[in-house]
């Protein structure tokens, strides 16, 4: 075999020495595993995949003097690569809807989307029997899988960022039969080739959300609890606390959540705009034109900007969203992992608890092991509830401002309870305790009871917190019996403030309150 390091790339495109390593190990494979070997190329989001098997498909002809066939799950991704494939000298046809054929023996690479390939190769219209290299992009796709037994004797290399399959069903130790894992997301970020992420998370309570046929949280019960006033403050909040002023791009699971959450950023005054895959191209190309030359915007969108979309200066990510899938995760995250001015840093916040359910974004994954036994894998990923019974509720910092004269605002529910039974005392005795615990904050940080009154209404959101994991502890949830208890809770603490604040006041403040 060729030294393939004395193998120039084309001017302008100059490889890194962790992509010249993988292009000596995928060479290998070609030399040394039969014509038909299926591998599967793992590098992280910001790694360059299109760089390195633009330039695989470059000395793959040249060395070979065979075609090749790059595959790609979107029309957006087809002419991002079929321009890179340009780039690097690399002559090649796009294969879509309207593309005619009769040319296709003046190319040897061919860029196409699977079901636009599937139709052609149904209708004998195009010519594969010369093609010995099939690249698929973003292989954890299942859709490509469909096209293989149209090439029985070509090499197949998938790449992506998280070797797990998007249907849990087909996993891909059945399509691929080695997996190569290239740089680590931390070798990366040691080696200044990715920016690394702080990573900030917010509790989110999400036992009331859904799992769809697919696997991840469904659409609907994503919009239910993400647009509700309490979590479009939460998320404003979090940016503001946070984010304020950086470019930032929030995921969401809903275009009606996207929407909202447009709003509220427009309410309170921050530069923003809202992208779907419902916008025409040109409203795409103006929104992202917007969004490269503002410094400060923001994005909120649904899916569409996880793939295929790069664009260096962003400097915060915002999940607002839940995600059961790995890879998602990944895509997400990895949006703001490029270097840019020397920014070696940028900010995730995550509102899904993601961060609890997968572990930081570069974690040292075994990705060999995922490959393997995938199921072994997602079987170890906690469930919401064992996520959020290690909560500790805090309160957001524009209400914990309005308690800054209490000392003490955590109740540990649990432990109160269990201490509670064993004193042989009845479970609602704990409620009272809870009940006399917030009236003493209240009455701690007011002069008078309405005062008290309304920072009672600022503790909605704990008081939640609370009934949740006291339904939890006499293992009684029905939907109906947490809502009564909630609505009982906030009557009784109301009554309660009207009923002992001068007393408790003087307990407290050692004089009585003024008249």
């Amino acid at each position: 075999m060729a030294d393939l390091k004395t193998s120039e790339p084309i001017i302008g495109k100059e490889l890194y020495g962790y992509q010249q390593d993988a292009l000596t190990e995928i060479f290998q494979r070609f030399d040394s595993t039969p014509q038909d070997y299926h591998l599967l190329y793992q590098l992280p989001t910001g790694g360059g995949k299109t760089v390195i098997f633009s330039e695989i498909v470059r000395r793959y002809i040249q060395k070979f003097n065979k075609k090749v066939l790059v595959l790609t799950h979107r029309i957006e991704l087809s002419k991002q690569t079929s321009k890179m494939l340009k780039e690097f000298g690399v002559k090649n046809k796009i294969i879509n809807s309207t593309a005619k054929l009769d040319d296709q023996d003046d190319f040897n690479c061919f860029v196409a989307m699977v079901e636009t390939l599937k139709n052609r190769l149904n209708d004998d219209k195009l010519d594969i029997s010369d093609i010995g290299l099939v690249i698929v992009d973003e292989a954890h796709y299942n859709s490509f899988t469909k096209i293989f037994k149209f090439f029985h004797d070509s090499f197949i290399l998938g790449v992506t960022a998280t070797p797990l399959s998007s249907n849990i069903k087909l996993p891909m130790y059945e399509n691929y039969q080695e997996l190569f894992v290239g740089e680590s997301i931390q070798d990366l970020i040691n080696s200044n080739y990715l920016a690394k992420a702080n990573l900030y998370s917010y509790n989110v309570g999400l036992t009331s959300l859904e799992v769809g046929a697919n696997g991840d949280y469904t659409v609907k019960s994503s919009e239910d609890l993400y647009t509700n006033s309490d979590m479009l403050s939460k998320l404003v909040s979090a940016y503001e606390e946070t984010a304020k002023g950086k470019k930032t791009l929030i995921f969401n699971n809903g275009i009606n959540t996207s929407i909202q959450v447009f709003h509220a950023f427009k309410k309170a005054g921050y530069p923003i705009a809202h992208l779907d895959n419902t916008n025409t191209k040109k409203e795409r190309e103006l929104i992202l034109r917007w969004f490269h030359k503002t410094p400060g915007a923001i994005i909120t969108s649904v899916s569409i900007l996880t793939t295929g979309f790069d664009e260096p200066s962003i400097e915060a990510i915002i999940l607002n969203r839940a995600t059961k899938s790995l890879t998602l995760y990944y895509q997400m995250i990895g949006r703001g992992s490029r270097i840019y001015n020397n920014t070696n840093t940028f900010d995730v916040i995550d509102l899904g608890n993601n961060f609890h359910r997968f572990g930081p974004w570069g974690a040292d994954l075994d990705w060999q092991k995922m490959f393997r036994a995938p199921d072994y894998y997602l079987n170890a990923i906690l469930s919401d509830e064992e996520i959020e019974s290690t909560f500790r509720y805090e309160l957001p910092a524009d209400v914990k401002k309005e308690f800054a004269k209490s000392k003490d605002t955590y109740f540990d529910m649990k432990k109160v309870y269990i201490d509670t039974i064993r004193s042989g005392e009845s479970s609602k005795r704990v409620l009272e305790k809870s009940i006399v615990h917030h009236a003493k904050m209240c009455i701690e940080n007011s002069e008078d009871v309405f005062d008290a009154l309304i920072l009672a209404k600022m503790l909605g959101e704990e008081i939640d917190d609370r009934i949740n994991r006291y339904a939890k502890c006499i293992s009684k949830s029905t939907h109906n019996f947490v809502t009564w208890l909630k609505d009982d809770y906030r009557k009784k603490l109301n009554t309660y403030l009207r009923e002992n604040f001068d007393e408790d006041f003087e307990e407290i403040h050692g004089f009585p309150p003024e008249e």
